[in-house]
This record gives structure tokens, C-alpha cells and sequence, in this order.
């Protein structure tokens, strides 16, 4: 039997399709998701939950033309197939392939680049704006996932978008989920109107009416011209819609997010009211496989997997991931000091802080998705003799720093954030890669920066930071960690001192010293190891501290050594090496100095080792430096 999906070049096709063809499709684009997905991996139930909504959006609206602006990306792989990509969606997240996310440089379909949550109703309303200081006619809509909707920037924009009254269209996709659990206020009220029976029966009566109705005609123009109140006929009684009306949004729904024919008489119906209207369709996450409706959580992002059996597909035997070090680091940390508490920003499962919201729930907050509101929380926390542990993804943070600044670092407040992810995280793509904390974190005064080079001494560090009285940051990367022996009591390290990892008493013979910063640390040990094969002596140091520095050490280094190779999981500049560079410059030193990070250029996706070779963040490539830099230059004293 013809795949329809076979056939399907532009949305401008759907349109052409029956209903009972429409369901067709709707399977096919979900098996293809699925089999893309377990080879590469990628964003599933999310995906799988916005099938029927995406086409009924390609066929009320005539993209590019209007705007359709996805929020986040998880749920735009449909949107993908469905604009001129389905040829390529193989290459989905793979090195040179298409992106799992929103670029306006990979297609015209895609009018906003989205990967952070929160940000489509600010930038729909912004072309609805332009759009009309331009006198031009085209639709603007937004889609934004309920999780995203507790983001203080989506509340901003509705805020905003009340006030404006510009014609645009907000699609609240309520699946109930984020990443994790949906938390807060917003969610228990959301919550109210998904379950209460007279909703579900307005719902079930308005359904086969808007359904009869015709999207061409006489009724058609008669709808564009209705009074208010019969606009408000669409719109649930009682309090399902008031927050939202209120703030000055027509509110319709809620409506079943997987009835392509009912959607797409509500989005025609929408098209004619003038200003900005919200339309909220229930999902089910992970919809049409099985493992992923039960599991959504940890199927919203998974790697490779079985499609038969649903099992992940993890390498035997390997070690545990830097984020599980953390959430049984902090679980240990808060049995022995009550003062301790963990926060995460909708992402206890990827943070490893699921382990202290099952064992310990009383000292676990999750915020949702607001990692400002998270940040001044945890300062707020810390102001009463509380030691509050921040677990936030690299890129993340970059949210929240006015929070950082603002509210932590200048009143000086005991804050340890986790920064995991950091460094280079592969098929994520350039808005993922957390490539820029050092650099924006550095230069904040207060702020301890630190990175260990293996697991064990993650959990050291984690320690140190809760006891330093400091505000502080400890960045790690993405996956599985090194697999060394843990030690059974955590213990302080001491502030801004590095650690050898080769032998010290060879200071004095030394052709060149590696400072690998963090994961690079064991690199530059590899590094240094192949050449001392070559006769070429190298120090290989862990730095354990971007501020503060070891300088004394580094001092020491530059004397005995004469030249410097710096390696990070992180851009050139602004970095680990810079800081080296400003210390060699502070004390009027000049040496050979070779910075080793990632380039001026935001990083496309692939395979973090292929990418890591790319930038050098390698031992060949270490090695290569090296011998250059003693081969041309000679020995400062």
C-alpha cells in the first residue's frame, strides 16, 4: 500500500487530503518518527504527541505566509516532514544533517529559531506588531506547551499581548507534562479544567457543532461579523477561560488535540476574531507507542532504543552518569545537614535530583520551568541559613543571569549551582551546547568556579561548594562519567589549588605544562603521556579552579616550563585560558601560551566526539600543539 506521507512535498498538499487520509497520515508520520528516533535519538513523545495538531495548523494557515511559531522545538518533527524535509529527516541531530529544532536558516516554514522554552508568544507578537506598522494580512500564531506557559517571559508576553490587542493566536498544547511533572499553580488550575465534567460536557456538545460548521460561505462571512457575545459561544462557561479572558485573550476550548477535523474548524473559527485569542487542545504525550504514553518522561528525549521492546539502548557495564553522581551526592549531603535542600527548573529526571525528590521530598523543590524565579528562590533560601543547591543546565542558566548577579553574587549569598551539560553535549545543536558558562560566570565578583576531572571528584567538589560560604559553580558534562572508585566520605578541597596528575618532582625538567580544565583534565594527562613517548616532558595539570586560580602553581609553571597549552569544553574566549592569559599578563610574563576551545562560531549538532575533534578537544590534537610550540619556540627562564 502508498504511504501517503510518500507524497507529501508542502502543506499545501494536506489540503487536498480527506479526513480518513488525514488519519492515515497521521500513523505514518508517527511510525517514521518512531524509526528515526530509535536510531538517532531525538525529542519522542513530545512529537508524537502534536501529529494532528501540526497538520490542522499547515491546513487552516498557508505557511510561510502566516507565521506559525513553535515554542521550544520538541514537537516540530511533523512540521519538519511536512514542509519539505522529509527527505532529509534521516539526518535529523546528525553532523551535517537537519536540526532537531526551529532555524529560520534551515527552512522558511520555520519563521522563529526556537530550542528554550517560553519564548513563542513574545516573538509572535512581535511579527503581529510589525506586521501591522507594515499594513500588511497575514496570521500570526503561537504554540506553547502548558509546562512552558509557567515561564515568567510567556506570562510577560500574554501580559503584553492583553494589553496590544493584536490579532494573533496562542495554541496552549496541554499535555500535562514539561519534561518532568508540570508543578505549580498555573498547572492545578489548568488541571481543573481538564478534568471538571461540565467542561467535558461543554466540550463534547460544542464538538460535533463546530464540526458541522463549514469553513467557506455564508456562515463564514456571517461568523467574521458576529457580536461578542456570539464569539463568546465558542468559549467554556464558568472559570475555565476567566485568567486568561481577563488578561484580555479570547479563550477557547479546551478541544481534543487529536481530531484533525475538529482542529481544524476551531483554527478557521479563530482566524475571524479579532484580537489575541487562546486556544487550548488537550495531548497525550507519547501517543501511538506505548512505552513512551507510559513513560513520557523518559522518552521525551531518549537516545537510540528498541522499537520492539522499548528498551533503551546503554552500553553494558557503563559507568554512571555525572548527573545520578549528583542526585546520590546531594541525597547523602541532605541525610547529614538539614540545611541543605536541592532546586531544579522542571528538570529533576535530567539534573539527577528525581533521586532527593523520591527519598527526601520535603528538602526537593522544583520551580517549573523558570530558572530566574529558581535563582532568586534559591538566594531568598540562603538569606535564612538555608545552603540551597541549584541544579540547572549550562545553557539554561544563561536565563538567569541578572539573578546570578543581581541577587546572589552581589549580596555575597552561600549558592552552589550544578551545571550540567556544559561543555559541548553533542546532537542538541548550537542553542544546547553549554559552551559559554566560564566566560559569563568569571568575571562576576564573589563567584568560585570549579570543575572536576571524574566523578569522584564531583562529589568532593559539590561538597566543598555547599561549605564555602560562597556563591559558587561547579560545571560537568553531558553523559556517563570517567567509571572511577568513589570515595565513601566526601571531604573539602582546598580553594583555588590544583592538582598534579603527573609526577610533580619533574618540574624542573619540563619541556612544556597542560592545564586541562575539567573533562579535559584526563585528555591533557593522555596528552602528556604520548609525548613523554616522543622525549618531550610535559606536566599534565587538573587547574580544579577557574577562580580562583592556582596562580602560584601557574607562576611556577610558566617559569620552569616556558609554554602553556590550555585546554577546555568550552569557547576560547572568555574562558579557563583566558584567565591564564590575564594572570601571565598581571605579572608581566611572556611565554609561549596556546589556548585550546571551541571558535568564535556557535556549534552545530552531531556527535560530541566528532565535534570534539573538530575544535581540537582531543590528545592527538594536544600533542600536535605541543610538539609545534617546542619545535619553534625556545625555553623562556
Amino acid at each position: 500500500m502508498a504511504k501517503i506521507i510518500d507524497t507529501i512535498d508542502s502543506p499545501s498538499q494536506l489540503r487536498g487530503l480527506s479526513y480518513t487520509e488525514l488519519n492515515q497520515l497521521a500513523d505514518e508520520i508517527r511510525s517514521q518518527i518512531i524509526e528515526t528516533v530509535s536510531k538517532n535519538g531525538g525529542h519522542l513523545a513530545p512529537n508524537l504527541g502534536a501529529v494532528e495538531l501540526t497538520l490542522a495548523l499547515h491546513i487552516a494557515f498557508n505557511a510561510p505566509r502566516d507565521q506559525i511559531v513553535w515554542d521550544i522545538g520538541h514537537q516540530a518533527y511533523t512540521h519538519k516532514l511536512v514542509t519539505g524535509r522529509r527527505d532529509s529527516f534521516h539526518t535529523i541531530k546528525q553532523l551535517g544533517g537537519i536540526s532537531g529544532y526551529l532555524r529560520r536558516d534551515e527552512s522558511p516554514y520555520d519563521a522563529f529559531g526556537a530550542s528554550h522554552a517560553s519564548t513563542s508568544i513574545s516573538a509572535a507578537l512581535g511579527m503581529a506588531a510589525a506586521r501591522d506598522i507594515e499594513g500588511k494580512n497575514f496570521q500570526v500564531v503561537a504554540v506553547i506547551g502548558d509546562g512552558a506557559l509557567t515561564g515568567g517571559m510567556a506570562l510577560e508576553a500574554i501580559n503584553n499581548a492583553g494589553f496590544l490587542q493584536k490579532k494573533m493566536i496562542v495554541i496552549l498544547n496541554d499535555n500535562d507534562k514539561s519534561i518532568s511533572e508540570n508543578v505549580g499553580a498555573l498547572n492545578r488550575y489548568l488541571n481543573q479544567v481538564r478534568t471538571d465534567p461540565r467542561f467535558r460536557k461543554f466540550r463534547n456538545q460544542t464538538k460535533h457543532f463546530i464540526e458541522e460548521i463549514p469553513v467557506v460561505g455564508d456562515l463564514a462571512n456571517e461568523m467574521a461579523t458576529r457580536t461578542e457575545r456570539s464569539v463568546k459561544e465558542f468559549i467554556l462557561p464558568s472559570k475555565s477561560g476567566i485568567v486568561f479572558s481577563e488578561l484580555g485573550f479570547t479563550f477557547l476550548g479546551p478541544f481534543d488535540g487529536h481530531n484533525t477535523r475538529l482542529l481544524v474548524n476551531v483554527l478557521e473559527r479563530a482566524k475571524q476574531i479579532d484580537g489575541p485569542v487562546m486556544i487550548q487542545v488537550i495531548t497525550q504525550k507519547g501517543k501511538g507507542f506505548k512505552p513512551a504514553e507510559v513513560d513520557s518522561t523518559t522518552f521525551h528525549g531518549p537516545g537510540a532504543f528498541d522499537i520492539e521492546t522499548g528498551q533503551l539502548k546503554k552500553k553494558a557495564g557503563a559507568p554512571p552518569s555525572y548527573s545520578s553522581v549528583v542526585g546520590k551526592t546531594l541525597v547523602e549531603l541532605c541525610k547529614k545537614d538539614d540545611s541543605i535542600v536541592g532546586i531544579t527548573a522542571a528538570m529533576d529526571e535530567g539534573t539527577g535530583l528525581r533521586q532527593l525528590k523520591q527519598q527526601i521530598p520535603d528538602r526537593f523543590f522544583d520551580v517549573g520551568i523558570a530558572e530566574q524565579h529558581a535563582v532568586t528562590f534559591a538566594a531568598g533560601l540562603a538569606t535564612q541559613g538555608i545552603r540551597p543547591v541549584a541544579a540547572i543546565y549550562s545553557t539554561f542558566l544563561q536565563r538567569a543571569y541578572d539573578q546570578v548577579v543581581h541577587d546572589v553574587a552581589v549580596q555575597n549569598l552561600p549558592v552552589t549551582f550544578l551545571l550540567d551539560r556544559a561543555g559541548i553535549v553533542g546532537e542538541d545543536g548550537h542553542t544546547q551546547h553549554g559552551v559559554f558558562d566560564i566566560s559569563f560566570l568569571r568575571n562576576v565578583p564573589n563567584m568560585r568556579l570549579m570543575a572536576p576531572k571524574d566523578e569522584n571528584e564531583l562529589q568532593h567538589m559539590i561538597y566543598t561548594g555547599v561549605y564555602l560560604n560562597a556563591p559558587n559553580a561547579i560545571r560537568f558534562p553531558r553523559g556517563n562519567s570517567v567509571g572511577v572508585e568513589m570515595d565513601s566520605e566526601f571531604h573539602m578541597l582546598p580553594v583555588g589549588k590544583a592538582e598534579w596528575l603527573t609526577p610533580e618532582d619533574e618540574i624542573d625538567h619540563l619541556d612544556i605544562a597542560i592545564l586541562g580544565y575539567g573533562d579535559m583534565a584526563m585528555t591533557g594527562k593522555e596528552a602528556a603521556l604520548l609525548l613523554a613517548q616522543e622525549g618531550i616532558h610535559a606536566a599534565a595539570i587538573n587547574p580544579r579552579w577557574a577562580k580562583p586560580l592556582d596562580e602560584e602553581l601557574i607562576l611556577q609553571l610558566a617559569a620552569k616550563a616556558g609554554r602553556i597549552i590550555t585546554v577546555e569544553n568550552h569557547m576560547a574566549a572568555g574562558g579557563f585560558g583566558s584567565a591564564v592569559l590575564e594572570l601571565l599578563n598581571a605579572h608581566n610574563i611572556r611565554i609561549p601560551i596556546k589556548i585550546i576551545g571551541a571558535p568564535d562560531i556557535f556549534i552545530e549538532h552531531g556527535a560530541a566526539a566528532k565535534l570534539k575533534e573538530m575544535y581540537g578537544l582531543t590528545a592527538a590534537h594536544i600533542v600536535e600543539s605541543a610538539r609545534a610550540m617546542v619545535q619553534e619556540f625556545a625555553k623562556v627562564r
